[in-house]
């Protein structure tokens, strides 16, 4: 759970590649000073700010935004900063707000690249105040600690600047000021109905670097757009509100275009033609991470169009059911000539505005499909369905990557385009595949759906196995009737499991001491301090175990070991896959609600059972299988059992 911080408080942290993100009611500048031990900054080289972005370890926005995201990688911080000091200030633009205190209290949190919070922190009680120090990073012996400060400066960066040490701040304060109105220079006007594209950020001017090095030229916050995280679109009736300047707020990526087509109504033609997407346009430190962070920005884009295209829908709906019920209620114009036309007035104007927001959800859709027409090919085995020719060229990776993908999804609205499902790695939650059927349907067809979730199980198996470096993820199966037989024969055949599958009351019990022994002890040694002292032999690597069938050969003490293994394997690298019907297990009653609520349920079928954290959807799930008739499995399972046999 994220920390919430007071002022003065200070909070350990367990990662060293963070972002810091700002978020404000009106543009704000945001920089970052470097300190020595002595908490002094030695020159204007020392301060990241839109003139000068890009320090040893830190990257800031080029220009005042209401959002900011900072790149903060602690371990490329040069030996001699023992500070970081994160600060805002509101710009001099005309119009604009001249004190913190005529806003709402900004906010700054400190999350993973995954956008996982790890603290937070309001800035409250400001009053005339116009430039802030709101965090600060520092050094404690070896690591690293975040500490809320909310020092403000009635008399803005000048102030601020000179108190951190600075010669000459003034100066430096101006030519921060300078770097901003130049910013807001380069904005280019573009549709409030846009898609939001404020979270993404351009590729390396150079080009898409190699998996595994760091971002050298091109800055991924290259621009940062003013406004909201979100869009929120303007009502059916009256036009947006429209920004100081007096042209509509920009929403979309400065270095994003349309896909080829007619630009929309009102919009400014591209002097230089429709450029396509690119993959790997967004946030990262690698080509993967880039590119994990575009899906799920598809993800989250494809989300608010649809959510803002339904909402426009229903806002027609009920004022068209408003405007019929106020003719009907009006004797003088419910019937004759006068309420005929007062009907088709309302539902013209309805009509209106609901091909006016499906206008902007293709147009959306759209850009996204383009998108993941470019997104796709090039995303790496791990992130890949298996029929991407990325698995052609295979090879046993030296590292994991940080995701994996567990299937595809997609709204009504938005069929063909799928968006890929993926998951940080390690798994924190274990898997369950559902394999009931529902109550209409009939035995054979219950069969074959057990089947299938058996297969959707072995498909996620082999890729987990194939995307971590040999001898460092294993698989185990339990199978107490031996009825997954023919579903598991690529993992069996190519002797990619750790041991034969485990059947009968005898096998469950087998498989399911050790492992439990194996938390246990992890778990002691861990807490203890001593890692160093497990026993010789111990396997260490991580863990998998797929349970075929539950709860069938399972006594009282085996489903209390399991659910054990559910609840503590995942922290120390054993992780549970689950292939069963919930209604077999009736019979243990409220017994194992935790057990099923701690699992992600995904189903062998497409269902939409998923929803999104943000309006709620209800996602359609697809799960990743592989083509009839394909023997990918088989070739990289292989390869996987190849190189785990060269380690031995």
């Amino acid at each position: 759970m994220a920390a919430e911080l007071v002022r003065g408080q200070n909070h350990p942290l367990s990662r060293n590649r963070i972002e810091i993100r700002i978020s404000a009611d009106a543009p704000v500048v945001a920089g970052a000073t470097l300190a020595d031990e002595s908490g002094r900054v030695r020159g204007a080289d020392g301060v990241a700010h839109p003139g000068a972005p890009t320090l040893p370890g830190i990257e800031v926005s080029r220009q005042a935004a209401a959002e900011h995201r900072l790149a903060v990688d602690l371990d490329a911080m040069p030996e001699t900063v023992h500070r970081v000091s994160v600060l805002i200030a509101l710009p001099a633009t005309p119009g604009g707000p001249t004190r913190f205190g005529a806003l709402a209290a900004p906010r700054a949190a400190v999350t993973g690249l995954d956008g996982t919070e790890v603290a937070g922190y309001t800035l409250t009680g400001l009053d005339a105040e116009s430039a802030v120090v709101a965090l600060e990073l520092y050094r404690r012996h070896t690591a690293w600690k975040i500490r809320a400060v909310g020092q403000g400066y009635a008399a803005g960066l000048p102030a601020l600047l000179d108190d951190q040490g600075l010669p000459q701040a003034a100066e430096l304060a101006r030519g921060i000021e300078e770097a901003v109105a130049r910013g807001l220079a380069r904005s280019v006007p573009a549709h409030t109905t846009d898609a939001d594209r404020s979270r993404r950020t351009a590729a390396s001017a150079s080009g898409p670097d190699l998996p595994g090095t760091a971002i050298a030229a091109g800055s991924p916050y290259d621009v940062q757009t003013p406004g909201n995280s979100a869009v929120r679109p303007a009502p059916p009736e009256g036009p947006a509100a429209a920004p100081p300047s007096g042209g509509p707020i920009d929403y979309t990526h400065p270095k994003r275009r349309q896909p080829p087509g007619p630009p929309a109504q009102g919009a400014p033609a591209p002097a230089d033609g429709p450029v396509p997407p690119v993959a790997g346009d967004a946030v990262g430190w690698s080509m993967d991470e880039r590119l994990y962070n575009q899906v799920w920005g598809m993800f989250e884009d494809l989300a608010r169009s649809t959510a803002a295209c339904r909402s426009a829908v229903d806002f027609a709906d009920s004022r068209l059911e408003k405007e019929l019920d106020q003719v009907l209620s009006d004797p003088r114009s419910r019937l004759g000539s006068a309420g005929d036309a007062a009907r088709e007035a309302a539902q013209a104007r309805h009509a209106q505005l609901v091909d006016q927001a499906q206008a902007a959800l293709d147009r959306d859709l759209a850009q996204l499909t383009a998108e993941s027409e470019v997104v796709e090919p090039a995303l790496p085995p791990a992130y890949a369905r298996w029929d991407n020719p990325a698995w052609h060229g295979y090879r046993v990776p030296t590292e994991p990557p940080m995701a994996v993908r567990l299937g595809d999804l997609h709204l009504p609205e938005s069929d063909p385009l799928r968006i890929p499902m993926l998951v940080r790695l390690p798994l924190e939650r274990g898997l369950w595949i559902d394999s009931g059927a529902p109550d209409e349907s009939r035995s054979e067809e219950a069969g074959e759906l057990r089947h299938l979730a058996l297969q959707t199980a072995v498909a996620l198996a082999a890729r987990l196995l194939a995307v971590h470096p040999a001898g460092e993820f294993g698989v185990r199966v339990i199978d107490p009737a031996g009825a997954g037989a023919s579903a598991l024969a690529p993992l069996t055949g190519t002797g990619a499991l750790d041991a034969p599958p485990a059947t009968g009351a005898t096998g469950v019990a087998g498989t399911l001491g050790p492992l439990t022994e194996r938390v246990d002890l992890v778990q002691m040694a861990v807490r203890g301090g001593a890692a160093d002292a497990l026993p010789p032999g111990l396997d260490t690597s991580r863990q998998l175990l797929i349970v075929h069938d539950f709860p069938h050969g399972f006594d009282d003490r085996a489903v209390t070991q399991l659910r054990y293994l559910a609840d503590e394997g995942p922290d120390v690298g054993v992780h549970l896959l689950l292939v069963a019907d919930r209604e077999d297990a009736a019979a243990y009653g409220p017994l194992l609600d935790p057990l099923w609520r701690s699992l992600m349920r995904l189903t062998p079928v497409p269902d939409d059972h998923l929803a999104d954290p943000w309006v709620g959807h209800a996602w359609t799930y697809e799960p990743c299988l592989v083509p009839p008739g394909s023997h990918v499995l088989q070739r990289v399972l292989t390869q996987v059992v190849a190189a785990r046999t060269k380690l031995a």
